[in-house]
């Protein structure tokens, strides 16, 4: 029984989990899953964020997450940012595509966690790190009450479909274009 702050009893809210998409060519797809995230964590839900691509490097967010205690876990999967097609090490970075999506696999099914963010599979996919077909299995594996967020860029129409929601982030201006390196605390 949930009660409001008058005393009188509310009818329970049913728990329905999301899948939500956060894509596009602009900067921000994964800042906006960490506040998604954030938020989650401060309703006392269990965050679990795959990170796909990052790897090797100390980014913020794992800093973070380290603070935030046991309900936040962040794991960087991936062998860091693909340099493109011709790239001479795709076959490690498929290598732990796999792994990763093994991961997403067991996680999504195991029931520990609320809030499940799979950072940047939408590259995965689009480097054919992972299949298409696999990535449209994990969302349909997603139980009722699973938040299920997936970030990258060109997400294709089959995931945009099976979304509940979609975000498309679009860059006007970027800093990179004046020749302005990342920055530390907003790239990394």
């Amino acid at each position: 029984m949930v009660l409001n702050k008058g005393g009188k009893v509310m009818a329970e809210q049913k728990k329905n989990g999301l899948i939500l998409v956060n894509t596009g060519n602009g900067k921000g797809k994964t800042t906006a899953a960490l506040g998604m995230a954030l938020r989650a964590w401060g309703q006392g839900m269990k965050v679990l964020v795959l990170q796909f691509i990052k790897g090797g490097w100390k980014y913020g967010e794992l800093k973070a997450a380290e603070k935030l205690g046991p309900n936040f876990e962040m794991r960087q999967m991936g062998e860091g940012f693909i340099k493109g097609p011709g790239d001479q090490s795709l076959e490690e970075h498929r290598h732990a595509a796999a792994e990763a999506l093994a991961a997403a696999r067991t996680e999504i099914s195991s029931g520990k966690y609320d809030l499940i963010i799979l950072d940047e599979i939408l590259y995965a996919v689009n480097y054919g790190l992972v299949t298409l077909a696999d990535t449209i299995d994990l969302m349909a594996k997603k139980p009722d009450a699973l938040h299920l967020v997936l970030t990258g860029r060109n997400a294709p129409p089959e995931i945009i479909e099976r979304a509940d929601l979609v975000t498309e982030m679009k860059e006007i201006k970027h800093h990179y274009n004046r020749g302005i390196p990342a920055q530390k605390g907003i790239e990394f």
